[in-house]
């Protein structure tokens, strides 16, 4: 739910009107519009290089890795599931909220890469550079919209 939707809702469950402090939070949203926007489009058009380069970086400090077995599949599969985060990142900035990352099941995500054998630290490290060069892409205006969401896969992993 978006922070206007939810913002509604909460005053019309409460049979008020938004509050000002409520207004003012919802006109920092509406301001900072034009940035959320232009954060998602550099996400979707720099998503190849930026899971390309962020694997390149994992390889780098973690070379043994089934992404990196030589086996094309799991190199895909692999680069196609931080591609979907990076999706749900840019879900989550225009969204002003982590409901599209909560709506996925972030916990159980973590236990289907568990039960699949593929280590969390690994993961982890893998979030982290696909994160570093995500924020090169984005401005830094961008990247403060972005980072939080990136930290919380981060933390889920």
């Amino acid at each position: 739910m978006s922070i206007v939707a939810k913002a509604i809702a909460q005053s019309d469950q409460a049979n008020r009107f938004l509050s000002s402090a409520e207004l003012t939070k919802l006109q920092d949203f509406f301001n900072n519009g034009t940035v959320r926007i232009s954060a998602a489009q550099k996400l979707a058009a720099n998503q190849q290089k930026i899971v390309d380069e962020g694997s390149k970086r994992f390889w780098a400090q973690c070379p043994n890795t089934p992404s990196n077995s030589g086996n094309p599949q799991k190199t895909a599969l692999c680069q196609r599931d931080q591609g979907w985060y990076i999706r749900l990142v840019s879900y989550c900035v225009l969204a002003g909220n982590s409901k599209p990352l909560e709506d996925i099941g972030l916990d159980g995500m973590r236990d289907m890469y568990v039960s699949l054998g593929v280590p969390l630290a690994n993961l982890k490290l893998a979030m982290k550079c696909v994160k570093e060069v995500a924020m090169g892409v984005l401005s830094s205006e961008e990247g403060a919209l972005a980072a939080p969401y990136f930290d919380q896969l981060i933390r889920a992993f």
